[in-house]
């Protein structure tokens, strides 16, 4: 019987070590614009996932804590951001390894 508690004990703690952390940056919007919504991806993923910031926005001179919680283990990401139609900024997209950064700031060209 505790041959097999040391067992059960020894898979959950190699399953919770395989687990991905989160990844965890800060945005800052040095834009004039109001960022209306905020996608990533994995790179090599054709589809962009769910707006990151949901019904929040993110106004100018404004940062805020991104956490993505996808559960894999990577850390080059391509990232959409899409403002109001009143900024008058177009849409970017830019791929970076989040993982090496704590914080992307937007900036107008």
């Amino acid at each position: 019987m505790y041959a097999t508690a040391g067992a059960l004990a020894a898979i959950f703690i190699s399953a919770s070590a395989s687990q991905a952390e989160d990844l965890v940056f800060m945005l800052t919007n040095k834009t004039k614009g109001t960022l209306e919504r905020f996608y990533t991806s994995p790179v090599g993923i054709d589809e962009w996932e769910e707006d990151v910031f949901g019904d929040d926005v993110l106004g100018p001179g404004e940062s805020i804590e991104i956490t993505i919680a996808d559960g894999r283990a990577v850390c080059k990401y391509d990232m959409r951001f899409e403002f109001t139609e009143d900024s008058d900024f177009e849409d970017l997209e830019d791929t970076q390894d989040l993982c090496e950064m704590g914080s992307y700031t937007i900036t107008a060209k």
